[in-house]
């Protein structure tokens, strides 16, 4: 055998995988954390601030004891039930038991999504791209890339779990059950993150152990959900779910611990079996193969528009199907309010003007409002995807086979604003399904679908800075999910917080009129159109003349 035929010989760091396993664990979690540093603070701030404002914001509205047990009545709603969680201490509703029930899940909810996409990225995302085959080349041990992603996922947990407890306590909560509610908030996003290691094990992509991830999520709420509604407090089936064992704590209740063990013994029963699993596989692959494609791509994908199309679909459908169930569930309460606002007239904090004056027209008007933000996130997600595709170099190689720059965009954002309005258009038809539901009126379909299309061009001029962004600065483009979060936060929060008129203003949405309770007016709109045209021109310009990888 020749020199040139011979098996080179094995590095020397080559048995560092078996003899040494963990080696390099703290040198890759100072990689990760570096990494993740900004995103980890963000998200602290985030969820501190809004469970400090949302504690403050429940205190204004409810005033005193008759206005908490006019909200606990509000509960025997099983669509209230379905976004909240069980209901304790119902016979003396407490603040604390409010505050409880009305912001833990969606702690849990934000934890838990935090989780899943910090131990994907450093997963999955990493064996994608083909970075984690780089490490392991170097003498990196086979476990250091997985227990660095765990101690990550779990110091961002710690980060956000701090940030949880100080808005409680600083808000003057009770500190066990607030300190609980923190530990709870942080041990579910642990839980997930675990969820999230396993499906980091089926799958060669991202974007789909990502999707499985946080597709357990969903079956999780769904679950917890119908077991809350079949019996007060939480059903037998509400424990085969894990958002269910932080909220049966008790929490400002009758506080106990011991559901919160089941979180820990879950979380280390799921990382055992990503360990096993990650044993069944090589680098690179998952267990499920995947299945072959056709040996010529269909004409449509092809193109830039049917490229999108593709790349996007997945998480259109999953967005647009799960927020049309909530929009269905938030027109629900319709037929709950009117009794309530005669009950705690406090409650008008929540609803400025002449909303007061016919509730189901206003409430309907505020909940077609709010809906209509997830469909400006989904536009804002879908211009930013073709960044990512940049990043990865995918964009250069389309550019290189004849699809002009102006070409390439124009198809891009085409398919983006075709699934921002059907996604509109669907969550509008299905909040008047809700209130049509609740009130017996049929004609409230029709009614909230239209309000919720006078929207477009509040989610267009959110969209077109996103391209903006995307055309002249893209290193930049992810600010543009400021403008989307400040749009949530005014719309939420601006009359409790009393917002001054400029503030509010920078958001889109709170130029378009509440139809239908507020008449028509189509100034604002034809001015956010024209505005949105000119920053989408300004985008296909700077796209256009820089480098596609700068």
């Amino acid at each position: 055998m020749t020199a040139a035929t011979q098996a080179p010989d094995r590095p020397v760091h080559e048995g560092t995988s078996g003899s040494q396993p963990w080696a390099s664990t703290g040198a890759l979690l100072r990689v990760f954390l570096r990494l993740d540093r900004l995103r980890i603070v963000i998200w602290t701030l985030a969820v501190g601030l809004l469970t400090a404002g949302s504690v403050d914001a429940l205190d204004a509205a409810y005033a005193g004891p008759e206005a908490l047990q006019a909200r606990a009545e509000l509960l025997e709603n099983p669509s209230a039930v379905m976004m909240t969680g069980p209901a304790f201490g119902m016979d003396n509703y407490t603040f604390g038991a409010m505050v409880a029930n009305e912001l833990s899940l969606y702690l849990f909810l934000s934890t838990a999504i935090m989780s899943v996409l910090i131990a994907i990225r450093h997963t999955r995302a990493e064996e994608e791209s083909g970075r984690m085959e780089i490490l392991r080349a170097l003498p990196v041990g086979r476990y250091a890339a997985p227990t660095a992603t765990l101690v990550t996922v779990a110091l961002a947990n710690l980060a956000v779990g701090v940030g949880i407890a100080l808005g409680l306590v600083g808000t003057g909560m009770e500190t066990a059950s607030s300190l609980a509610m923190a530990l709870a908030s942080a041990l579910t996003g642990l839980l997930f993150g675990a969820v999230a290691a396993v499906t980091a094990q089926l799958t060669e992509h991202a974007r789909a152990a990502s999707g499985a991830a946080l597709g357990v999520l969903a079956v999780a709420f769904l679950v917890r959900g119908i077991g809350d509604v079949m019996e007060t407090g939480g059903s037998w089936l509400s424990w085969f779910s894990p958002l269910a064992w932080g909220q049966q704590t008790r929490l400002y209740v009758d506080l106990r611990w011991w559901p919160l063990a089941l979180t820990a013994v879950a979380t280390a029963a799921l990382l055992v079996v990503a360990v096993a699993l990650s044993q069944r596989r090589d680098l690179g692959a998952g267990l499920r193969p995947p299945s072959p494609g056709p040996a010529t791509a269909k004409p449509a994908l092809r193109t830039p528009a049917g490229l999108a199309r593709r790349l996007l679909e997945t998480g259109f459908l999953a967005w647009t199907i799960g927020l049309a169930l909530f929009s269905v569930a938030f027109g629900a309460l319709a037929n709950s309010l009117e009794d309530m606002i005669d009950q705690v007239p406090e409650m008008g904090g929540f609803i400025s003007g002449d909303l007061l004056e016919d509730l189901t027209t206003g409430f309907t008007a505020f909940i077609v409002a709010l809906m209509v933000l997830p469909a400006a996130a989904l536009a804002v997600a879908g211009v930013l995807r073709l960044r990512s595709e940049e990043s990865e170099g995918r964009v250069e190689a389309l550019a290189v086979t004849g699809s002009s720059r102006p070409g390439l965009l124009g198809g891009w954002l085409a398919t983006v604003a075709t699934q921002a309005v059907i996604s509109t258009a669907v969550f509008g038809l299905s909040v008047g399904l809700g209130v049509a539901a609740a009130t017996g009126d049929g004609t409230w379909v029709w009614r909230a679908a239209l309000a919720a299309l006078s929207y477009l061009p509040a989610v267009a001029l959110t969209a077109a800075v996103a391209v903006a962004l995307y055309g002249l600065v893209p290193r930049a483009a992810g600010l543009a999910w400021i403008l989307v979060v400040w749009a949530f936060f005014a719309m939420y929060f601006g009359d409790l917080l009393d917002l001054p008129e400029w503030a509010r203003a920078v958001s889109p949405f709170h130029h378009v009129p509440l139809v239908p309770n507020e008449d028509y007016d189509a100034a604002p709109l034809l001015v956010m159109s024209g505005v949105a045209a000119a920053l989408v021109a300004a985008g296909f310009v700077g796209f256009r003349r820089r480098d596609v990888t700068s």
